[in-house]
């Protein structure tokens, strides 16, 4: 493997390490297995905040744990976010790049560590610490691509100097002693403004099936952390009560719920519509949705698991919201960014949020988790049979 030829300016010096835009023409990108590694680490932080997000929910403290685990999430999204997307247009896969991301991969971690303190007490102090540790790395890889790419410089200084403008921003909130609602709200729409402000200059030479791929993986990643969490509690419930006709009926519901949302997900390319910024902004930007509901669903079947054993604090129609809301949530994102961009027929168009209308609906019944997860399963049955017959075998020309 190569590490960087040196190279020289247009001023005559040299320099080891230079970081050359990627092409976005490339017919061939993969994840590389940095980026897989990168994932894995943040799903650490992922269980993390839907572990927190369980507790929560199962001692009926849904408005704050709620509140929390967006706002927690959000950080462990964005990060993760903004390094996939650096990776399109710049990974070389040298020294420097590698440290850069291992730093970014340690600020990650110390998020992690800091999400039960957040959760319990609204302490954020170490979150912060996690996150400027993952600014540090990404700042610097900016300002390498800012010296070796002249054509894009412009946009690399923006994208450092906004994140660290926002830096100073959590600085402050962090300085006076206390995190208002507020004030988050403020600093996030600063931090989504960033990459906005900054690709105007210039857009980067991102990669649109190399995103595409990226968010597949990530997505893979959640929904498996999410059956981690479920199988956990079963394994509980099982130590405690022993297999149970409704503990048996929540995980085969929970399977179901599971294994449609995967399949709903990847019933469509994604990377076709990744057509321009605007269209990436608004997809990239709507999978903070996806991701977060995909890990409420495995804290939410966790806390149907505790209703059974009675470790939960809740009435059971809402230990089944707990469920029905994020994938009612996640299957009308996944329509809004997925399927109705791709122009299909009405029946394709309508049946996701009638889907989601019906999960919702289900939340009332006395199994509100196996409803949902058949709801899901008629409904993946049901986009087969209506699909054309070409487009049935495209998951296969892939």
């Amino acid at each position: 493997m190569s590490y960087g030829p040196a190279h020289q300016t247009p001023a005559g010096r040299v320099w080891r390490w230079p970081m050359f835009a990627r092409s976005p023409d490339d017919e061939h990108r993969p994840a590389t297995p940095l980026e897989l590694f990168f994932d894995l680490c943040f799903v650490v932080a992922v269980a993390q905040a839907g572990a927190q997000l369980h507790h929560a929910l199962a001692e009926n403290h849904a408005a704050a744990g709620v509140v929390s685990y967006l706002t927690v999430f959000f950080s462990i999204w964005w990060a993760w976010m903004n390094f996939t997307w650096f990776a399109s247009a710049y990974d070389n896969d040298d020294v420097p790049y590698r440290i850069a991301a291992m730093v970014q991969i340690t600020g990650a971690l110390t998020l992690a560590a800091g999400v039960p303190r957040a959760f319990e007490h609204h302490d954020f102090d170490v979150v912060f610490l996690g996150y400027a540790v993952m600014r540090v790395g990404l700042i610097a890889l900016w300002l390498r691509a800012a010296r070796a790419d002249p054509a894009r410089r412009t946009t690399a200084l923006r994208f450092a100097a906004g994140l660290t403008v926002a830096m100073l921003g959590w600085s402050v909130m962090l300085a006076s002693g206390h995190w208002p609602l507020w004030g988050w709200w403020l600093m996030a729409a600063v931090e989504l403004a960033v990459p906005i402000w900054a690709e105007r200059a210039a857009k980067t030479s991102w990669h649109p099936s190399h995103i595409a791929e990226r968010y597949g993986l990530f997505t893979i990643i959640v929904l498996g952390e999410s059956i981690l969490a479920a199988t956990m509690a079963v394994q509980s419930a099982l130590d405690v009560q022993g297999a149970t006709g409704a503990l048996l009926a929540t995980a085969g519901g929970g399977l179901l719920v599971t294994f449609s949302l995967w399949w709903l997900y990847f019933a469509k390319s994604a990377h076709r519509l990744l057509v321009s910024n605007r269209a990436a902004f608004r997809w990239g930007y709507g999978h903070y949705f996806v991701f977060a509901s995909a890990a409420a669903v495995g804290a939410g079947l966790a806390v149907n698991v505790d209703q059974i054993t009675g470790a939960a604090h809740l009435p059971g129609w809402a230990a089944g919201a707990t469920v029905t809301v994020p994938v009612a949530a996640f299957l009308l994102t996944l329509w809004i960014l997925h399927l109705r961009p791709h122009h299909s027929g009405l029946p394709h168009q309508i049946m996701p949020p009638t889907g989601a209308a019906l999960v919702l609906a289900s939340t009332a019944a006395p199994q509100p988790v196996l409803v949902a997860g058949l709801l899901l399963a008629a409904l993946v049955v049901t986009s087969l049979v209506t699909a054309p017959a070409a487009r049935r075998e495209e998951p296969r020309s892939r």
